[in-house]
């Protein structure tokens, strides 16, 4: 068995030895479009891509920067390769955890520029939290201990067919990248 996987694109990518130049916004944006939240423990499709997208969509109607909104948008980019481990489970794999956010990080300085501000962290973890309560309302029928967070946008679980989704994800990407030329 190797010890690479074979993206969307045909990249030979070592998750555990993760490479910039491997990483490519059109594989993050097919695998997010393909994964379902929740690790699929819920009532009716809904993926990690449209996930994304409403909480880059969330940070741009709150006034946040743009590298912010752009973290928004790649927050889960490192799932398109090493896949989710629902967090109950992932508390218990502290390896696995470091490469997550080893690959992140990685995924923050190719398509940021550096890695995130303590600030812009928490406000990328605000947003994935605040949409959680709706994902565990909406697609579990479950209530959280939090208060409901007031939104600033409105956003749909319709199930989408992935391909409109990768194509809006590519499409926010174009709209919230940060130009290192200026």
């Amino acid at each position: 068995m190797p010890d690479y996987i074979t993206t969307y694109g045909g990249t030979h990518f070592v998750p555990t030895e993760p490479e910039a130049e491997k990483i490519h916004i059109s594989d993050i944006a097919h695998a997010l479009s393909l994964i379902c939240r929740g690790n699929g423990q819920v009532k009716t499709f809904y993926s990690v891509g449209q996930h994304c997208i409403n909480c880059a969509r969330e940070a741009e109607a709150r006034g946040y920067s743009g590298r912010v909104i752009l973290a928004c948008l790649l927050h889960d980019a490192s799932e398109a390769y090493l896949s989710d481990v629902p967090s109950p489970f992932k508390k218990y794999l502290p390896q696995y955890r470091e490469l997550e956010q080893q690959l992140l990080d990685l995924v923050y300085r190719k398509y940021l520029g550096s890695d995130l501000t303590e600030e812009e962290a928490a406000q990328v973890e605000e947003i994935d939290k605040d949409m959680l309560w709706y994902d565990l309302w909406v697609l579990l029928g479950e209530k959280s201990d939090r208060p409901r967070p007031a939104m600033k946008t409105t956003f749909s679980y319709e199930v989408q067919p992935f391909e409109k989704v990768e194509e809006a994800y590519l499409v926010s990407y174009e709209k919230w990248k940060i130009r290192k030329d200026g």
